[in-house]
């Protein structure tokens, strides 16, 4: 008698973190030999001061930015040092965005959504209205939702108002261009195929913000991680556009038919500007933290909501913010899609999902 072989693990978490391209891999161990703090004087700073500026200008022409470049720790980082000191009033935050950002903007004042996630600009205009030189703070895509935000509209209100746009670009980054007009973005390595604990903000002109360390010509503290920067330069370059190949949109299609037919709820059928790399689904009759266990226990990894919020047993706030009914948003789990997604991932996933739909869909 044969013994069944395991499926192979299926990893659909992508929102939260990638994993690592070999090309950063194999700029990270390049980056371990240059041990110097580029701050020295000596050679062996110099050298590792070179290599820096050099992956700084990669990561500019990757990047199509004509601005400045801070290297950070990762995006909530660079979120606090963009909303902690962008030359500014009033600062504005979404009612969805990441809770990075919401924490390094305590007292900002909410900009709310519509049902389908969307920011109204006509709303927007009205809530600057008066406002003094805002900073406002808006996600490019959302972590959990995955909807986009039509930021160059956005931009332009933001701007007619005096203000200045920090654009978390995070979910964005490597898969999607940078919107051309915002004054700040928001960027994480290990959210395109780099290093975890790395990352940058994105700044258009010095004079927006104010210094605030010895590093990084004086705007952020703490010597800088080389290995993980060169990782950085090298997994942005890696990345290919379209993100996710046809065979994947194929299958994940069929299984958007197949949610639907099953009594499920593809938020993505709610949205606004719903993208191909992060969807919501909720299942009839079964909460989001059974399907956990369920998938996992099936070798298949997603999440529910934000990994920075979801081990918190909180609702999602985006989910909330969105007008979304309690019960309804219990029942959701977040799929995200990476660089290492197949087609046969999703597949295997529909496979597990629709079984254990079956059941409750039959009661």
């Amino acid at each position: 008698m044969k013994t069944k072989m395991p499926a192979e693990p299926v990893y659909l978490d992508h929102a939260a973190t990638t994993p690592l391209r070999p090309e950063a891999a194999a700029a990270m161990r390049e980056g371990f030999a240059l041990w110097a703090n580029p701050s020295s004087p000596h050679a062996a700073g110099r050298k590792a001061r070179a290599a820096l500026e050099a992956a700084r200008a990669r990561i500019r022409e990757a990047f199509d930015w004509n601005g400045e470049i801070v290297f950070t720790s990762g995006a909530s980082e660079a979120a606090a040092l963009a909303l902690g000191g962008a030359h500014g009033g009033d600062r504005f935050v979404t009612s969805v965005e990441h809770d990075a950002v919401l924490a390094a903007a305590p007292g900002a004042r909410r900009l709310e959504v519509s049902p389908d996630g969307a920011i109204d600009p006509a709303r927007l205009a009205a809530a600057l209205a008066g406002a003094r030189r805002p900073v406002v703070a808006i996600q490019a895509i959302n972590s959990e939702t995955g909807n986009a935000q039509d930021l160059d509209g956005l931009v332009a209100v933001i701007h007619a108002a005096a203000g200045l746009v920090v654009a978390d670009c995070a979910q964005s980054a490597g898969k999607y261009p940078l919107p051309v007009a915002v004054d700040m973005a928001i960027v994480a390595a290990h959210k395109f195929g780099g290093p975890i604990g790395v990352g940058a903000l994105l700044v258009r002109d010095f004079a927006m913000l104010a210094p605030q360390g010895g590093q990084e010509r004086g705007y952020r503290r703490g010597t800088e991680n080389l290995p993980g920067i060169l990782g950085m330069a090298a997994a942005l370059e890696a990345c290919r556009r379209p993100y996710l190949d046809d065979a994947v949109h194929a299958a994940k299609q069929a299984f958007a038919e197949g949610v639907r037919r099953a009594g499920g709820v593809w938020f993505a059928d709610r949205l606004a500007a719903p993208t191909a790399h992060i969807d919501a689904v909720a299942m009839p009759g079964l909460s989001g933290a059974s399907q956990l266990m369920r998938f996992d226990m099936a070798g298949i990894a997603v999440s529910q909501g934000s990994a920075c919020s979801s081990g918190s047993m909180r609702r999602s706030q985006v989910l909330a913010a969105m007008g979304i009914d309690a019960e309804l948003a219990d029942r959701t789990i977040r799929i995200s899609l990476g660089w290492t997604t197949t087609a046969a991932d999703i597949d295997r996933l529909a496979e597990v999902w629709l079984a254990m739909a079956a059941p409750v869909g039959a009661a």
